[in-house]
């Protein structure tokens, strides 16, 4: 039997190696849009195409769906093809016409212009059914509905491409000005046959529904949205049952009943607003499969997916939520640059292996390559996972003096050597101000510990803090009680989540 992955790039690129475990042969099939990412997937979907490979390759060019179909057969050869699933973002609406065309599981043609992928027609098909959406529009020309949109709307508004990835074009305009001038930028650039759109600006914290994991974004070097990470939330809190429940509403509003999502959603002072749904499986190339299946004892979103098309006793098994206490704590750390040049060593990338809580790392940057400062998700020079399997509240206190770490190497400049010679450290005022602009963007009622030593302002005076109760903690447990390192956890989350409480109101 066999299995098309349609752009199977990134986090798509792991589908391969599931399926092929599980006995399916695979096809592989490239859409026009994806056809300058065939070579961005993880080393271990490279190991797997050396070793095993696809049993057949289908590239879209000018085919129609039809076509397709028949290639993707031919591909097939005596075997039947049970599902088309879907691995990259631009193989979303593909996979929708041909699911429907070969009469297997799927979605279906969507019924709007541009397809699910819109992230206009998102917001529409959400508002039609009376569900929170952003106010927003789009268009391919700035005069008309654009500019009075931007007219009428408060300011600061978002101006970005309808159909994008991570924060690739987003731009925070403040002014009429900014936003015409930003729209025209994107009109003139690669993207200039889509449409573009301006939205209002949703003041909250952003979280990312595969389970329930929260953004860590914030503002630098001249952009307002770099990510620094991504951190698992506790899915039974009121936050993650009312991000869940919104989710699915917003889901079956887009009439998605078969497959993975990635939806992005800003919990506001007015509750939940959807940011965007992709339809498609968790991107970052799967670098934060390891943490999932550690925090839930087995699965991913991945295999659920897998199991969801072609093993339904193993996808009943699976809770509608993930089990919690987690088996262990966990986090994506993204790495920020602050520097520019070429890379002559990464000092950084050997310290971070040496982390009590490291698991892996993705070596973006290479010896010889051309760093620039981090904007967004393309100019991020790595990231890592940190997994620590001890009791949740020391577990955290260990992420949060990784992470902490991982900072310090940033902001210091010393993540990597640069010809010629590294810039100095960011200046004490520099931090500061990043700082405080970072805390206006981000909530801090349930974050994470790691989350929040992410952070260096009074660093010192916090790892202190975090070093004290660590040692109260291994006393306590020397005694045997367990009280006591409930009670040492309880009063180290209270004493650093004060700190850092008072830090960011001064």
């Amino acid at each position: 039997m066999a299995v098309v992955v349609a752009d199977p790039y990134s986090t798509g690129g792991r589908l391969p190696i599931l399926l092929s475990e599980r006995g399916f042969d695979v096809i592989a099939l490239w859409t026009a849009e994806a056809r300058d990412l065939e070579d961005h997937v993880g080393e271990a979907t490279r190991v797997w195409i050396e070793k095993t490979g696809y049993k057949g390759v289908v590239r879209e060019g000018t085919m129609s769906i039809e076509e397709m179909a028949k290639a993707l057969k031919a591909a097939a050869g005596k075997e039947s093809i049970k599902a088309v699933l879907c691995g990259g973002e631009s193989g979303v609406n593909v996979v929708d016409a041909l699911a429907e065309h070969m009469h297997l599981p799927g979605n279906g043609v969507a019924p709007w212009t541009g397809g699910r992928r819109d992230k206009g027609v998102q917001q529409d098909a959400l508002r039609a059914t009376g569900i929170r959406a952003v106010r927003g529009v789009s268009g391919t020309t700035w005069s008309g509905a654009v500019e009075e949109f931007c007219k009428t709307e408060e300011m600061p508004i978002v101006v970005k491409p309808v159909e994008s990835a991570g924060s690739d074009g987003v731009k925070l305009c403040a002014t009429l000005e900014e936003a015409e001038d930003h729209f025209h930028r994107l009109m003139n650039s690669q993207r200039a046959l889509g449409a573009h759109g301006a939205a209002e600006f949703l003041k909250g914290s952003e979280y990312v529904v595969d389970h329930v994991w929260k953004y860590d974004k914030r503002p630098r070097n001249g952009s307002q949205f770099v990510y620094f990470g991504m951190y698992p939330v506790n899915p039974v809190s009121a936050i993650a049952q009312s991000l869940i429940q919104y989710t699915r509403c917003a889901i079956t509003a887009l009439k998605i009943t078969n497959g993975a999502t990635h939806t992005e959603v800003m919990m506001t002072s007015e509750g939940p607003c959807l940011v965007e749904v992709n339809c498609r499986v968790h991107g970052l190339s799967g670098q934060w499969l390891p943490l999932a299946s550690a925090l839930t004892g087995s699965y991913n979103q991945c295999t659920a997916y897998v199991d969801s098309a072609l093993d339904p006793e193993a996808w009943e098994k699976i809770p509608p939520i993930p089990p919690y206490p987690f088996a262990g704590s966990g986090c994506v750390v993204e790495f920020v640059s602050y520097c520019e040049g070429t890379v002559a060593a990464r000092p950084g990338y050997e310290a971070i292996r040496a982390l009590r809580s490291f698991c892996s790392l993705d070596e973006v940057v290479k010896v010889g390559d051309r760093i620039t400062k981090t904007i967004d998700l393309f100019t991020q020079p790595g990231n890592c996972i940190l997994i620590h399997a001890d009791e949740e509240a020391r577990a955290s206190l260990v992420l949060a003096k990784d992470v902490a770490a991982i900072r310090a190497l940033e902001e210091s400049n010393g993540m990597f050597d640069i010809e010629g010679g590294n810039p100095p450290p960011l200046d004490k005022r520099e931090l500061s101000a990043i700082h405080d602009r970072g805390s206006k963007r981000i909530s801090e009622g349930d974050r994470h510990p790691a989350m929040l030593m992410g952070d260096t302002t009074e660093m010192e005076v916090l790892m202190a803090q975090v070093n004290h109760y660590i040692d109260e903690l291994e006393h306590a447990q020397k005694k045997h009680s367990y009280l006591a390192v409930a009670l040492a956890a309880t009063a180290c989350a209270a004493v650093v989540a004060g700190r850092f409480a008072s830090t960011r109101r001064g």
